[in-house]
């Protein structure tokens, strides 16, 4: 296998044998100077072909360690969910684990509350949820809270239907939706949003699972999440304004409700469009 561009020391794009494209993990591959050949295959720990763009963005923020982590909780995901997986999971629970771990670091150990609702709805997901957590915090040696477990385990429940139903009531779809959304945000701030860009990216992937929710009547309710969200609202009130037009915009045409949970998570996604757009605008 030729190893022809580094990623970091530990992940970088390589040619297999039949000259076919890929990124595989294995440690200190990346490190050698570019290209080369690489003979001991017992170095690759994974590996991962036609990979979507957005996802290299992914590979140089995150720590490959975390990587590691989330492709070992996928695997033991397969065994107990009897239904199939994104395959891009392991990707999305990375950006997860890896936002998680900074959340808890910038708001000093504020946490959303476990989900006994979850856990009663999906125990298998919840099941692999109570064991990464346990593998996290072991392995890099933090302590996520309890509640990471309600969140991988609806990442679990998400992955098994990545696909985003038209609304019933009316003949919009979710890109409609989420286009919709994205028009608010710009006429709120001000902005152009690149909707090449990786931070885009992420905002329509959160937006269709949100829509998948609301649709279902699935949606985060936790009771107990004022602080993280007052805290939000008050730093942040433009960014809040901008979550809550989107929410209201999407409520009216799927004749829902959206939770102050979901609120939130919006926010957080609106905040980083912002910011990269503004930052841009400076450059």
């Amino acid at each position: 296998m030729k190893v022809v561009k580094k990623i970091n020391n530990n992940v970088a794009v390589c040619l297999d044998n039949n000259g076919d494209e890929l990124v595989a993990f294995g440690k200190g591959i990346g490190f050698p100077k570019m290209p080369y050949e690489l003979t001991d295959l017992s170095k690759i720990s994974m590996t991962f072909y036609k990979l979507n763009f957005h996802y290299y963005q992914l590979l140089k923020e995150i720590p490959a360690e975390i990587f590691e982590i989330s492709a070992t909780i996928v695997n033991e995901a397969q065994q107990l969910i009897p239904h199939a997986l994104n395959p891009n999971l392991v990707f999305t629970l990375a950006d997860h684990i890896h936002f998680a771990i900074t959340r808890l670091n910038d708001y000093d150990g504020l946490q959303l509350p476990f989900s006994y609702d979850v856990e009663q709805l999906y125990p298998a997901e919840t099941k692999v949820g109570y064991d990464a957590v346990k593998m996290i915090n072991k392995q890099l040696k933090i302590n996520l809270p309890t509640s990471e477990v309600t969140a991988i385990a609806m990442h679990l429940v998400n992955s098994q239907s990545p696909e985003i139903s038209s609304a019933d009531t009316a003949t919009l779809n979710s890109d409609d939706l989420i286009e919709q959304a994205t028009k608010i945000i710009e006429q709120q701030f001000d902005i152009v949003i690149n909707r090449k860009s990786f931070t885009y990216n992420r905002f329509t992937m959160h937006v269709r699972y949100y829509i998948k929710r609301v649709q279902e009547q699935e949606q985060i309710t936790e009771n107990d999440n004022e602080v993280l969200f007052n805290t939000m609202k008050d730093e942040e009130p433009q960014i809040y304004i901008g979550a809550k037009r989107i929410a209201n915009y999407i409520d009216d045409i799927l004749k829902t409700k959206s939770t102050q949970d979901e609120i939130f998570y919006l926010m957080i996604y609106v905040k980083r469009i912002v910011n990269q757009e503004t930052g841009r605008k400076k450059e």
